[in-house]
């Protein structure tokens, strides 16, 4: 009884604090950091998939630069958190609620959100401090406190930002929800027991993350790429079939973003808020630009030009947005059914089965792997919250508690949990969005600097 009383009052502090106020921040800070910086994704994004590219071929030449991990194995452990379950639950939900309208505008938050998580590496690597064993330590804690001018405030902003991002890392979206989401997964599609889905993460995450930035950055640069293929791999398969329904299906998009009836909408009781509210929240916590959490890990590269490091970060919100997300909303309206009612990732696994047999096992398969990445990127961004607060010698005893943790998530419930994953993301994402528009002037700086530099 008491546990139905907390989810539901923590489910309404939920939508008050999301919609709309946490929501038109997160946007509006996008859209000002666009324009500060003149449209930074725009004149600068052939360079960013150069530098990917470079990266990911090994061309680039950090071995004498201060940082833990290469600038790509930075990227690689920022797109390990943020390529998770939300690009497969995340975009059914806001299909099935928010109409195939939503999409479109997950598309506009990313295109704001690219300037934000530029706007946001810049920060962590400009501000970042060296901690007592000699590792590098960046992300909101260190811009706020060392950035913002008036220090009692910027101190205070990035207390609230590592507490909560302890707790969402512990608690919530980095760890119980994601082993959770993954154990359920192949309980329903393997008939595997909760203990023994738990058992397997728990060990595979302790042999990674029990390592440190170092060992995640080296498996991240190996499996997210590997991750992100086969998906997309598998998804082109079901488009190929239906390609002659694409151009259709992307003008649908666009119709419904703004009229919703185009699609059946207004009998289903959508609106273009509806598409907007969805949309936007889903491609946010998506992304998580504007979240904080992405530059803890774009911090540590071993990179001494923030510019070129914010350019290259700029690559994680649109591989996971424009790419990831529109695949999987593509495969739902061509071959799945989103208005059946089903839960979000069996409306993904439908569509799959449409096409390729036992497709539910793929789905189950990427959940996995999605799942699992995250659990990695998250637990390097919780080590570096908590030794913000209490200093270094803790980070041993945490690193063994997440593993820990996230053996519990995977064996018992936790729908309190999910809501306090989330809550604690938009407590994380507040401090920053004020950080970054107080320092959107640093930003414009170093971003025109470069411009009339290049020209």
């Amino acid at each position: 009884m008491f546990l139905e009383s907390l989810k539901d009052i923590l489910s309404q502090l939920e939508g008050l604090i999301y919609w709309p106020w946490l929501i038109l921040i997160l946007f509006g800070t996008g859209i000002l950091l666009t324009l500060r910086t003149r449209f930074i994704q725009v004149r600068r994004m052939g360079t960013a998939f150069r530098l990917i590219f470079r990266g990911a071929l090994h061309k680039d030449d950090f071995r004498q630069k201060k940082g833990d991990i290469s600038p790509f194995q930075a990227l690689s452990t920022a797109l390990a958190a943020t390529v998770g379950l939300g690009n497969i639950a995340g975009v059914a939900t806001a299909v099935a609620w928010g109409g195939p309208g939503a999409v479109f505008w997950m598309w506009m938050t990313a295109l704001c959100g690219m300037a934000t998580i530029y706007a946001e590496s810049i920060l962590a690597v400009k501000y970042r401090s060296v901690a007592e064993d000699g590792s590098m330590a960046g992300g909101p804690m260190y811009y706020l406190s060392k950035g913002v001018k008036s220090r009692g405030l910027g101190r205070s902003m990035a207390l609230v930002f590592a507490l909560t991002g302890s707790v969402a890392c512990l608690l919530g979206t980095g760890n119980m929800m994601q082993s959770n989401s993954i154990a359920t997964s192949f309980q329903t599609s393997f008939g595997i027991p909760f203990w023994s889905s738990g058992l397997i993460i728990s060990v595979l995450t302790g042999m990674v993350t029990i390592g440190g930035i170092k060992r995640i950055g080296i498996v991240a640069e190996k499996l997210v790429p590997a991750m992100i293929f086969i998906y997309i791999g598998v998804a082109m398969v079901i488009l190929m079939v239906h390609i002659s329904e694409i151009p259709a299906k992307l003008w649908l998009i666009v119709q419904c973003a703004f009229d919703p009836s185009a699609a059946g909408g207004g009998a289903l009781g959508m609106s273009t808020i509806m598409a907007m509210k969805f949309g936007v929240s889903r491609g946010i916590l998506s992304n998580e630009a504007g979240l904080g959490s992405s530059p803890i890990a774009h911090g540590a590269a071993k990179e001494e030009d923030p510019d070129r490091q914010g350019i290259l970060a700029m690559n994680g919100v649109f591989i996971d947005t424009i790419i990831v997300c529109t695949m999987t909303a593509l495969v739902i309206l061509l071959a799945g059914d989103w208005t059946s009612g089903e839960e979000p990732t069996d409306i993904v696994a439908t569509a799959f089965e449409s096409v390729i047999p036992h497709g539910h096992y793929i789905v189950a398969v990427c959940a996995l792997l999605f799942g699992f990445s995250t659990l990695l990127g998250w637990s390097y961004y919780g080590e570096q919250c908590i030794q913000y607060l209490l200093g270094i010698r803790v980070v041993k005893f945490y690193r063994y508690m997440f593993v820990l943790l996230v053996f519990c998530g995977a064996v018992i419930k936790v729908e309190v949990v999910f809501s306090i994953g989330t809550i604690s993301n938009a407590f994380m994402a507040m401090p920053n969005l004020i950080g970054l528009i107080i320092l959107s002037g640093v930003v414009a700086d170093i971003a025109t600097h470069k411009m009339k530099k290049d020209g």
